[in-house]
């Protein structure tokens, strides 16, 4: 009993951050429709293990443990990946952004200058 109370807790705790952060966070719909969706799916199997039991014998699992074992890795594997495909466009976006700066601030060498007083020394 005190197992579900902690648990019931966590997800509580889970959707009131979501929930606090719904406006700053820069998510599509269908990932907040799913993550309110796996929190509901979190609380219904903590107050009833039994049905958990049932879909994953209903699946082909022998235990409702493993089903939810088995979806966790699906869900622990998606989340990876969307990271590593958002960090990709990050650093795409970085090194443009880089570009566009370096190519704007550019100076043109100064022809009375020799061209190691350029790149080596910074006075005029």
């Amino acid at each position: 009993m005190l197992i579900q109370f902690l648990l019931l807790a966590a997800v509580a705790v889970l959707i009131f951050v979501f929930v606090r952060h719904w406006n700053t966070a820069r998510t599509r719909a269908w990932k907040r429709l799913a993550f309110l969706a796996f929190c509901v799916a979190n609380a219904y199997a903590v107050l009833r293990p039994g049905d958990t039991t049932k879909v994953a014998h209903w699946v082909g699992v022998g235990r409702g443990t493993d089903l939810v074992l088995y979806l966790l890795v699906v869900g622990v594997t998606m989340l990876a990946l969307n990271t590593y495909l958002r960090f990709r466009v990050m650093e795409r976006r970085l090194t443009e952004l880089a570009r566009d700066t370096a190519l704007r601030t550019a100076q043109r060498p100064d022809p009375e200058r020799p061209l190691a007083a350029v790149e080596g020394d910074r006075t005029p």
